[in-house]
């Protein structure tokens, strides 16, 4: 063989690596492994944008499924376009969602479904040329069973780093409640009829603080290495926070280590992604939806307990390296009985067991004061003292990110400082929430899960 063949057979050996790299990286995804669904319609090819064949799939967005949305128990939002509006983490060069169907009691069918980037912020319209169609197996149409979710294919898309994305969905059939995540802190956008490829914002006019379907959105990106999941309650969910400005402390954590990574500091590469759901609780879930009288058993949970949502939320999210975990005020708060400080902290440490198991490290957050609030007592911010206590002790959490020394007042400990109280003497203002992500150690991300003797 001849000098020249041999390059010859060596460029076309890496020209099939190349395509079967793409392949794998940007093929059919129809499912993470969590539920089944049901594919339809003739195959659609996909983008033939070719995106960039190296990086690593990381989460860029998530929120968690919290309940069926009330007044859609019957038709769902059939022949109604939903444009969820979700910022991103982290850029990439590729996109992939995942719609969930938890609570409908019904199967949904998505037959049309598009991803764009948004033209600005606050608005439902799209940038020129950003629109991306989603498929499902190569198909444009999937039917999500009840109490299921679904991954889209992969498309190429270039998202940027704290860009906005737009995630539209259709559906022509009534599907019962729909799955929803509410005090989303950011506008959504509802049209009548199959507007999933509209670039104009001007059906989208009717406007909803929730997201609905949507629950992740991946990116394929090259710049981080693996995804932060921050579970938690309102404090995380950024109850209180300014609507469409992105200002929950997860999003100045994530500014803050896209900033660190920048400098040249040497911090972890990582995405951070929200799986806060306002009144959450570490032991109890809220209620039980009721089956109609041919289904078998209760629905799921609305409002699920920590416990009961680790695995989905955290565990199922993709390609996670660190959990952060802000729980336990509302077991406090909500318990008409005085509760138990270390059947709190079992649970806590029920979660930190659930993540080791998986090599998963675990910062943890001390529970920051509420006097002030109409559910404090002394009895209770003694249960509150309790558990920081241990917390701090580093008797729970690999680390521990003090949020409750970083707030209070020093006046005062068992309140707010005043600047970083929203008003409700509970959930903390914008500063508050900069707080919060400014005194967590960034260092704290490196490495894994300790190991247990």
């Amino acid at each position: 063989m001849t000098k020249r063949h041999g390059y010859a057979l060596l460029s076309a050996i890496v020209a099939v690596i190349v395509a079967l790299s793409a392949a794998l990286y940007f093929g059919v995804a129809a499912d993470d492994g969590s539920g089944r669904s049901t594919l339809a319609g003739p195959r659609t090819p996909h983008n033939s944008a070719a995106p960039a064949s190296t990086g690593v799939w990381v989460g860029s967005w998530s929120a968690s499924p919290a309940g069926g949305e009330p007044g859609t128990e019957a038709a769902g939002l059939a022949g109604r376009s939903v444009r969820n509006v979700v910022h991103a983490s982290t850029g990439g060069t590729g996109a992939r969602v995942t719609l969930s169907n938890l609570y409908g009691r019904t199967e949904l069918t998505i037959t049309h479904a598009s991803i764009a980037l948004a033209a600005g912020s606050g608005s439902a319209a799209a940038t020129t040329d950003t629109t991306r169609r989603l498929t499902f197996g190569g198909r444009p149409t999937v039917v999500i069973p009840a109490g299921r979710q679904v991954l889209s294919d992969a498309v190429a898309l270039r998202v940027p780093s704290g860009g906005d994305v737009l995630v539209t969905t259709y559906s022509p059939a009534p599907s019962g409640p729909v799955t929803y995540h509410p005090h989303a802190r950011q506008i959504s956008y509802v049209a009548d009829g199959d507007r999933t490829e509209d670039v104009t914002s001007a059906a989208y006019t009717e406007q909803t603080e929730a997201w609905r379907y949507l629950t992740a959105l991946d990116v394929f990106s090259n710049e981080a290495d693996g995804t932060v999941v921050v579970l938690g309650d309102s404090l995380t969910d950024g109850i209180t926070s300014t609507v469409n400005a992105n200002r929950r402390w997860t999003d100045v954590l994530s500014e803050r280590l896209r900033a660190a990574v920048a400098a040249g500091r040497d911090v972890p590469r990582y995405s951070v992604v929200n799986q806060g759901i306002s009144g959450n609780r570490v032991l109890a879930d809220g209620y039980v939806l009721p089956r109609p009288r041919s289904g078998r058993g209760a629905g799921p949970a609305d409002n699920p307990s920590g416990l009961g949502r680790f695995s989905r939320d955290v565990l199922g999210r993709t390609n996670v390296k660190v959990v952060v975990v802000d729980l336990g005020v509302n077991d406090i708060l909500r318990n008409p009985q005085l509760a138990d400080p270390d059947t709190i902290l079992d649970g806590l440490r029920a979660l930190v067991r659930q993540a080791h198991a998986r090599g998963i490290k675990v910062v943890g957050a001390t529970l920051m004061p509420f006097q002030g609030h109409r559910g404090y007592t002394a009895a209770r911010e003694s249960v509150r003292q309790r558990i920081n206590a241990e917390i701090r002790a580093g008797h729970v959490y690999d680390a521990v990110a003090d949020f409750d020394k970083a707030l209070q007042d020093p006046y005062n400990p068992r309140r707010f400082r005043p600047d970083y109280d929203s008003g409700d003497h509970l959930h903390p203002s914008d500063k508050g929430y900069a707080r919060m992500a400014e005194v967590f150690d960034l260092d704290d991300l490196t490495g894994s899960a300790p190991a247990r003797l």
